[in-house]
């Protein structure tokens, strides 16, 4: 693991990470969004694929890119709208799924 990783994996809080890797964040936006910017910030990262044996800089530059980017994703929306965790899609998902028209409800003749 590269020291970049060590000290990555050694961060807790969301502030830990903007501070870390240098990208600027309102206080008030993470506040209210962390655990949902953290985890688009984690899809980021892993979509982008990047190999652990990377250099420093380049895997510090993807990463501060993936959290400005996840960062981004909230400053005018939420984790409702963002449906960033599995609980927020399976809501949506099973909300869709219950519509059932008025005119599928029909009496059957006995």
């Amino acid at each position: 693991m590269s020291d970049f990783l060590a000290d990555l994996a050694g961060l807790s809080s969301a502030e830990e990470f903007f501070s870390f890797l240098k990208v600027p964040y309102d206080p008030a936006v993470v506040r209210v969004n962390r655990l949902h910017i953290l985890k688009r910030f984690h899809d980021y990262i892993g979509q982008a694929g990047l190999p652990e044996a990377a250099q420093s800089s380049e895997l510090g530059s993807a990463y501060a890119k993936a959290l400005g980017h996840a960062y981004s994703d909230f400053l005018h929306s939420n984790g409702v709208t963002e449906k960033v965790f599995q609980v927020f899609q399976k809501a949506d998902a099973a909300r869709k799924g219950s519509f059932v028209p008025l005119t599928a409800i029909v009496r059957k003749p006995s």
